[in-house]
């Protein structure tokens, strides 16, 4: 359905209708985009509007609002004098009334808009007339609703956006849509002053960001997850009632779906065959496809059905690869109605509060316990004495669970937890069939629907991207090193084949190493920067010629270099985002990327698996790593969704192979062709393929790869 398919009146009149259940909430429950322009705005309107906001918010609408900030005259004077810039004075006249209504707000109310704020669902800006001496206030009332389609509907009249406008007064609102052809001029024309107004481009009034001072103490109240019931108004508003009665208050502390989620179909299937699966199986969904939330959902469904048959589910635990993902993960659970116990790190900072609330579980006094750790944690006899301890009924879900295959981490994995879920876009081990054996032996088998990159993208998951393969030759000396380590690779198949050769294996990695950091890659990013030094939002991704977990010191002069040329040479403002950043550091240089206060990250290994920073437009890939894990999830992390992002932009360094003559020709041939098949399957997905394919074809055609 969209707005199109809506019966639509031309006028709305409170003695006709009820303008919020007859305009506002049908025409949110189709629209992805809702534009607000008007002189006086409360957070009363969204309780008034809250079936339709809902179902906005699911659709992941973005509402852009424009009002007055309703300057006092002291405000005013202040302004003329010099005394205060003027985004200083609005901001304290903001805070100003903040501070009255803040006693008085209903708190669900305050919850969803502030929600909103934080999610970057709700955009503010603020209006004011440029002849301040005239006493005048920015006084238009205008609205503007877009579905997926590109219909409009939009509306003027006399209404502000507050719940007594919309249910105590008597209003009146005038409304024009797109698709009809008397009024469609003046429906686009609306949309466009709307646009005009957001660009600061309307005679007569200043429109400026909502204050940076502002927002941050708005944001300081939101909850740490969405309202679990739908909000509604104050008691002077009783006249709204929703045509949904509202959930029960859940029990605190269980896995409960919230009201606003609205997964997709491949997710409805693989929570379907997980259960199917007897309560086992693996998930391999690309990056930014909401393995998390899926994840969850199966836990609040399992719950859900545990209950119904008087055998409640008690515990939940989580185990992820690094720390920041603990954080994360503690994010998305509350979201869930989940308050986990986070164990990393020190022991006593977490092992006495998991140990009371396991013995409380155990002796029926709390109704669940969710505990998310990491890989580490999991190795420790901190931990492991504790899961000693956990119900019978329990569930385990393994996020980037490659890494579990480890045999010193799979040994670590509870044999008495039956419930058991992996997640990981890349479940496969490279060059680790023991491994990749071992995870599938725990958790369960690969459940469909996989979900792959290319899926992601065409059901908008991900966004769309642009690519450029960019060709690095060697420099003479590390030709050199490179023909002796092909001799050496050559000899080593001839001996043992690829299956279960240490010494092949060891002499890949070791000439990958040398790939990743090939110094005309720096030379090529000095060019390619040079010509985008006015762009921000980017990601640098620096080689990595590891093994595990370690980073080698080629690696990081790279990375250092980098930095060094950006910063000094270039005046490309960047940060380094490394292991050894703190989780408060790495807090403040995502936020500092994200507002575009920093220009670029410059990254090794530690946004490989699961760091959301969604902000990022455009990504230089120096690091052109074999593992295809790491090749998919680098790629996957850069497309993920964001407000205002509607494509990425990738610049892929490849290093081409020295030719070295005829009897190596066959070597380089088999190795070449697993990392340009990669290239080659991301090219295809891009909006310019066909540019992307053309950069490839000589190498493809040299080596005889045409078929890929």
């Amino acid at each position: 359905m969209s707005l199109k398919d809506l019966t639509i009146q031309d006028e709305y009149r409170s003695s006709e209708c009820n303008i919020v259940k007859d305009f506002y909430i049908p025409c949110l429950e189709q629209a992805t985009v809702y534009n607000r322009a008007v002189g006086y705005f409360s957070s009363s309107s969204m309780a008034c509007v809250a079936q339709g906001l809902t179902a906005f918010v699911r659709s992941g609408g973005q509402m852009r609002l424009i009002t007055s900030p309703q300057l006092s005259e002291e405000d005013v004077k202040a302004i003329e004098q010099g005394l205060k810039n003027r985004e200083q004075a609005v901001e304290a006249a903001l805070l100003r009334d903040l501070e009255v209504e803040l006693p008085q707000v209903i708190q669900d109310r305050l919850a969803v808009l502030v929600w909103l704020l934080s999610k970057g669902l709700l955009e503010i800006k603020l209006a004011i007339p440029k002849t301040l001496r005239q006493r005048g206030i920015y006084h238009e009332k205008l609205g503007i609703f877009v579905d997926g389609d590109g219909h409009v509907v939009a509306f003027a009249g006399s209404a502000n956006e507050s719940a007594s406008a919309l249910i105590d007064n008597f209003e009146c609102l005038d409304v024009y849509c797109s698709w009809d052809e008397g009024v469609s001029q003046r429906a686009l024309q609306k949309a466009k002053n709307f646009q005009d107004l957001w660009n600061d481009q309307t005679k007569h009034v200043e429109v400026m960001a909502f204050p940076e001072a502002v927002a941050r103490s708005l944001l300081k109240l939101c909850p740490p997850q969405p309202p679990v019931q739908e909000p509604r108004v104050s008691a002077m508003d009783e006249r709204y009632e929703p045509d949904t009665p509202l959930p029960e208050v859940p029990r605190p502390g269980v896995p409960i779906t919230p009201f606003w989620l609205n997964l997709r179909d491949y997710q409805h299937q693989a929570i379907a065959n997980w259960f199917a699966n007897q309560g086992r199986g693996t998930l391999k969904m690309a990056t930014g496809s909401g393995k998390t939330i899926t994840a969850l959902a199966i836990a609040a469904e399992l719950y859900r059905k545990c209950a119904a048959q008087n055998k409640p589910l008690k515990a939940l635990l989580i185990v992820c690869p690094y720390r920041h993902l603990v954080t994360q993960w503690a994010e998305e659970c509350r979201k869930f109605n989940l308050d986990p116990v986070l164990a990393f790190d020190r022991a006593q900072t977490w092992q006495s509060e998991l140990q009371a609330q396991l013995l409380a579980v155990l002796g029926e006094r709390q109704p669940f316990v969710t505990i998310i750790t990491t890989n580490a944690t999991l190795r420790q006899d901190s931990l492991q004495s504790q899961l000693s301890f956990l119900p019978q009924l329990a569930m385990i879900v393994g996020d980037e669970a490659h890494n579990l295959g480890a045999e010193n981490l799979a040994s670590c994995l509870p044999d008495a937890i039956k419930l058991r879920l992996a997640l990981s876009a890349t479940p496969e081990r490279h060059f680790d069939e023991a491994g990749t054996e071992r995870i599938f032996d725990y958790f369960g088998p690969v459940l469909e629907p996989e979900f792959t990159l290319r899926d992601a993208i065409q059901t908008g998951a991900l966004v769309q991207y642009t690519y450029t393969p960019i060709l690095i030759e060697l420099t003479p000396e590390e030709v050199d090193r490179y023909a002796e380590l092909t001799v050496a690779i050559g000899r080593a198949m001839g001996i043992g084949g690829r299956d279960d050769n240490t010494a092949l294996e060891r002499l890949l990695f070791e000439r990958a190493r040398l790939i990743c950091t090939a110094e005309n890659k720096l030379t090529q990013l000095r060019t390619l920067m040079a010509n985008r030094l006015n762009t921000d939002h980017t990601l640098f991704y620096c080689g990595d010629g590891s093994v595990e977990d370690e980073t080698t010191d080629e690696s990081r002069r790279q990375l250092e270099a980098v930095t060094e040329l950006l910063n000094y040479r270039l005046g490309y403002k960047v940060e380094p985002y490394i292991a050894e950043t703190t989780l408060g550091e790495r807090d403040d240089l995502r936020y500092a990327f994200e507002k575009g206060h920093l220009k670029g990250l410059v990254a090794i290994r530690c946004l490989d698996e699961g760091v959301d920073i969604p902000a990022i437009q455009t990504a230089v890939i120096l690091a052109s790593s074999s593992n295809p894990r790491q090749f998919i999830q680098r790629r996957g992390r850069i497309l993920r969704r964001s407000p205002g992002k509607n494509q990425a932009e990738l610049f892929d360094m490849l290093v081409v192979p020295p030719d070295l003559g005829g009897e190596y020709w066959q070597i380089e041939r088999r190795v070449l062709r697993g990392e340009l098949t990669r290239f080659v399957e991301f090219a295809d997905l891009a909006l310019n393929a066909g540019e992307a394919r053309k950069i490839l074809y000589p190498l493809q055609a040299r080596y005889d790869l045409l078929d890929l």
